[in-house]
């Protein structure tokens, strides 16, 4: 293989900065919400921590929970403040910054070629890999800022500042990973969203290897690119060299990609797809059975990943009290309920977490919608006897009964994980029904996202935004001591906190209604307004 010349990079400069004008509003998203989720969730930690003795407790708590160690990493430094906030934030943060990279890159590299424009750029005066470098400078420099953020976030919250940089590069590092890895996926297959469920199966791969290797004697966590920045130890003794496997790493997975993209024509893949049957199923003859097809793989992802984190939850459940131990701080945030189980207010938290993360699904369902309107592929469609109403009420449809399902995975996953531990199935039924709880919440999301895309198509973005908002409320609200008006902004906190909390049916009923009217809103304005455009006046 040779190295990329410079007639092959020709252009990367001017198509790095069109990347940067045209996605300039999803990169300021990201490059913001990544290091805030993570300084957020380290303001909190500290909270929760406040003196050396809570900090020792902690520790001692954490060392042997298999659970604990499984979901956030390797035992290191816990009784410190930032072996803790390193502890806590870690995992979660680091597979937020690799799904950054994942959707960045894929979205331009294979998405790209998908809907024909790497072809019509290719036509100029444009290198065989200048769309590829571009793509890559771009999510190189948003890994390079987010890990600035989160260093310059830990030394404002007064960690030592060796320790935050050791801990915000790992963040760039496997950001920068995750983007090369996705470059080579994007090589083999013509298809984006296998480019994403692909690269995301990687990434759970990384995740359950890297569990098993803290749960053992770490040996397994090497195969795993989070287990290799992990063991960067930030605030336990930090060592640099772990960062030189994930650096080795993106340069071959580089080379590969370079090496494989020589190899096959513009908008194609590497792997040929496979023909499909030669008469269609019958429900594809129809809009709703079409757009359950096009959104199934996202439905299935999401109801395994909120069914296999319940199990996580339901788990250690039992064990709860034991966990917490004597910490009041964290005692103040899970149990607010009054004289209720503080096992059940666990529950109750880890549920409305379920259910902030089944939003995601809620939202991606529904600004599907723009996705065929902006690829062109709604238009062909409309142009038959399917009307617009039926076409937008298929994926509605879909993303309203899909939530549901998610939902659902999360309650099951709960119960069944609680329930075979505490030897009590009856807890399947009962955290099942806690969970379908949050339906009409993920609704009135689901409603909104048809507002904009009736009304402002192009910014649906501003759903995401929401789901961030009632994602810090939920979940950091009480840390930072959110203004109550501010907190009411969030439906969930509207919804009961079940099964710590009494049913309550008449917040569940108003939510419904708005949710209902925000999506007869989006769909009369979808309805007078052109394609691609806005609403007519």
């Amino acid at each position: 293989m040779t190295r990329p010349t410079a007639t092959e990079l020709t252009g990367t400069a001017t198509l790095t900065r069109l990347v940067l004008r045209r996605d300039r509003v999803r990169i300021l998203v990201w490059t913001v919400a990544v290091p805030l989720l993570v300084i957020l969730t380290a303001a909190s930690v500290k909270g929760l921590y406040p003196t050396q003795a809570d900090l020792d407790e902690a520790a001692a708590t954490s060392a042997d929970n298999a659970a604990a160690i499984a979901f956030n990493g390797p035992v290191q430094a816990l009784d410190t403040l930032g072996g803790q906030v390193a502890f806590q934030t870690g995992s979660l943060g680091l597979v937020v910054v690799a799904l950054m990279s994942m959707f960045m890159v894929g979205r331009q590299t294979r998405a790209e070629e998908e809907a024909g424009r790497t072809e019509l750029i290719r036509s100029m005066a444009v290198g065989r890999h200048a769309p590829t470098a571009a793509a890559l400078l771009v999510v190189a420099g948003m890994n390079v800022v987010v890990g600035a953020l989160v260093t310059l976030g830990l030394v404002v919250l007064d960690l030592p500042v060796v320790g935050s940089v050791v801990f915000g590069v790992s963040f760039c590092a496997l950001g920068i990973v995750f983007a090369a890895i996705t470059t080579v996926a994007a090589q083999i297959t013509e298809n984006t969203r296998v480019v994403h469920g692909g690269t995301g199966a990687v990434l759970g791969l990384a995740f359950v290897l890297r569990a098993v290797g803290d749960i053992g004697d770490g040996t397994v966590s090497w195969f795993s690119p989070i287990g290799w920045v992990q063991k960067n130890r930030p605030f336990a003794g930090e060592r640099w060299w772990p960062l030189l496997v994930a650096a080795a790493c993106t340069i071959a997975l580089i080379a590969v990609a370079d090496a494989l993209a020589d190899r096959r024509d513009i908008g194609a893949g590497l792997v040929a797809p496979r023909p499909g049957p030669r008469s269609a199923a019958p429900g594809l003859g129809r809009p709703l059975g079409l757009a359950f097809r096009l959104q199934r793989g996202s439905l299935i992802g999401w109801s395994t990943g909120v069914f296999l984190t319940g199990v996580a939850y339901g788990w250690v459940a039992d064990d709860v009290e034991e966990f917490i131990g004597d910490n009041e701080a964290i005692r103040d945030v899970i149990a607010q309920y009054g004289e209720v189980s503080l096992t059940d207010s666990y529950l109750a938290r880890s549920l409305l977490t379920m259910a902030l993360i089944a939003t995601g699904y809620a939202i991606q369902s529904a600004v599907r919608l723009r996705g065929e309107e902006a690829g062109l592929r709604a238009e062909p469609l409309l142009a038959t006897p399917v009307s617009r109403h039926q076409w937008a009420a298929s994926h509605l449809a879909v993303a309203l009964a899909g939530s549901v399902i998610v939902l659902a995975a999360g309650g099951l996953g709960t119960g069944l994980a609680y329930g075979i531990v505490g030897h009590d199935l009856g807890q399947v039924p009962r955290l099942l029904g806690a969970a379908l709880v949050y339906t009409p919440a993920l609704w009135l999301l689901v409603g909104l996202a048809t507002v904009l895309f009736g009304l402002v198509p192009r910014g649906v973005v501003a759903a995401w935004a929401a789901l961030a908002f009632c994602l810090v409320i939920g979940v950091l609200g009480e840390v930072l001591d959110v203004p109550a008006w501010v907190g009411d902004l969030s439906p969930f906190q509207h919804t009961p906190l079940l099964p710590a909390d009494d049913l309550a049916i008449a917040p569940l009923a108003l939510l419904a209604v708005i949710a209902v009217a925000l999506t007869a809103i989006g769909m009369l304005g979808f309805r007078r307004r052109d394609l691609g455009g806005a609403a007519a006046p």
